[in-house]
């Protein structure tokens, strides 16, 4: 029996839109595992050179205080967004170093947070790896988790940016810091170091993206 033309046309509407629903998915899996693989490639270069210079200096940066670092991070930040608005670089490096430099003390201010200030200062390096590993761990989990959200809107930001949005997070965690780290809506430092971390991997890859595309 012949469906009347109503009927068939409510048909081929339900399968052209299963069908986009389909290739929506499958394009969203595969975004989510390209921005994966390149997260682990960004992160395994800041991890090696934060590994490289436990090895030469053990982790000394356990004496600094919270604020230090946040000052630290401060001068990276701002160095990038002092490259990006051209002005003349006496010590030629680029921005890229900042970037790891932005990650990794991000990553020592979350072991900070973690570890109490009487704890032994100086790890060992499989310890102090490991701490690294595990606030990537949780890192990246988040970023994956607001990736999913928000569809990868990221990749039409541009680097400059991403440095803004990290200078107004620096920003936010100094004055949480004024206020002796009591807020009364706001999220923790640990959340803002966490969201300065994936800005910067943001960072490091669309440099490695331009860096082959113009090979």
């Amino acid at each position: 029996m012949k469906l009347p033309f109503t009927v068939q046309r409510k048909n081929w509407i339900l399968q052209i839109s299963q069908v986009k629903v389909y290739f929506c998915v499958k394009l969203n899996i595969l975004g989510s595992n390209k921005t994966s693989a390149q997260y682990d490639q960004a992160i395994a270069k800041c991890r090696e050179i934060f590994k490289l210079k436990v090895k030469d200096y053990g982790t000394s940066w356990r004496i600094m205080r919270l604020p230090s670092l946040t000052d630290q991070i401060f001068i990276k930040a701002n160095r990038i967004r002092t490259i990006e608005d051209g002005v003349v670089q006496q010590v030629d490096e680029g921005i890229e170093p900042e970037f790891i430099g932005l990650v990794n003390y991000c990553i020592i201010a979350l072991i900070q947070l973690e570890l109490k200030e009487d704890e032994n200062l100086e790890l060992d390096l499989d310890y102090a790896l490991s701490l690294y590993d595990k606030h990537i761990q949780q890192t990246k989990h988040l970023m994956m988790a607001k990736n999913n959200d928000y569809g990868e809107a990221w990749r039409d930001m541009r680097i400059s940016s991403y440095t803004d949005l990290i200078l107004m997070k620096i920003n936010r965690i100094k004055q949480i810091e004024s206020n002796d780290g009591s807020t009364l809506i706001s999220e923790g430092n640990d959340s803002h170091y966490t969201d300065i971390i994936n800005y910067a991997v943001f960072g490091l890859i669309k440099l490695e993206e331009a860096a082959t595309t113009s090979r």
